[in-house]
């Protein structure tokens, strides 16, 4: 793929992404819709830089997606899902999970492909995916990984010659910290009589 190919998908990415932030902050279910579109270009993108477990990542990000967006549609026939909080023995697990399966993605491609970086590849895959499960729950600190996630992302992007979606990651940066501030007041909400 060329190299202005690739810079207009990078933008197409960014634009649908910064949507679907916007509506996820407000729990718009249609920020699946945005997600989803923008994991698919995403794909071809990671595939192409060989970053192999982004390519994987942003994969399952379209299936968890469609899951999300079938979650969040059951719950809004009757009322919005709510946010919730968890224990830190459930974020201790969690985090457990991710590290356990950044061993294995990061072992995986290290030995059987030509990917580049894998190990940190598969750092900021296996967090994405605890991230993104929890953002489907509606747990309240899945804004929490995906801050983390986010700041780690623009360091290996940059180093993959993809500018635009470095810059990106800085973005979801800001948005992880607004998103976990509006979070944060509307939990509140719900829990006040």
């Amino acid at each position: 793929m060329s190299e202005t190919m690739t810079s207009v998908l990078e933008w197409v990415v960014l634009g649908l992404n910064v949507v679907f932030l916007l509506l996820l902050i407000r729990e718009n279910i249609w920020c699946w819709i945005f997600g989803i579109v923008a994991s698919l270009i995403s794909v071809v993108l990671f595939f192409e830089a060989k970053l192999y477990s982004e390519t994987l990542l942003y994969s399952v990000y379209v299936v968890l997606g469609v899951y999300a967006w079938v979650q969040w549609h059951t719950n809004s026939k009757k009322t919005p899902m709510p946010i919730q909080t968890k224990s830190l023995v459930f974020h201790g697990k969690a985090l457990v999970i991710g590290f356990l399966v950044w061993f294995g993605l990061g072992f995986f491609f290290k030995t059987y492909t030509d990917s580049n970086l894998p190990w940190a590849d598969a750092c900021s895959t296996s967090f994405a995916f605890v991230a993104t499960y929890l953002e489907a729950k509606k747990v309240l600190h899945h804004w929490i990984y995906w801050i983390g996630v986010n700041v780690f992302s623009i360091w290996l992007y940059h180093t993959r010659s993809l500018p635009v979606l470095a810059l990106m990651m800085f973005g979801f940066t800001i948005f992880s910290v607004v998103g976990y501030i509006a979070w944060k007041k509307r939990l509140k909400l719900q829990v006040t009589p």
